[in-house]
C-alpha cells in the first residue's frame, strides 16, 4: 500500500480552510493567524484567493492545520 507520511496529502486548501473555519469559526482563526481576510468579512472564496498568491500565509494555515488534526 501507498500511503504517504504528508498529513496534508489529498487535502486541497479549500478543504483545509472549511474544516478550520467549521471547527474554530471564523474569529478564533482570525485570532490564531492574524490575517485580514479572517478578521474583516471574511469568506471561503475571498480567504482562498488571498492564500493561493500568499505563500506565507497559506503556510501558517496549513501549520495550524496540521497541529490542530495531525496525531
Amino acid at each position: 500500500m501507498n500511503t504517504s507520511k504528508d498529513p496534508l496529502h489529498g487535502k486541497t486548501l479549500e478543504y483545509i480552510l472549511i474544516v478550520l473555519v467549521d471547527d474554530m469559526g471564523w474569529e478564533q482563526l482570525g485570532q490564531n493567524i492574524r490575517i485580514n481576510c479572517f478578521v474583516s468579512s471574511p469568506s471561503i472564496k475571498s480567504s482562498l484567493t488571498f492564500l493561493r498568491k500568499t505563500p506565507w500565509a497559506r503556510k501558517k494555515v496549513e501549520e495550524l492545520y496540521i497541529r490542530r488534526y495531525s496525531s
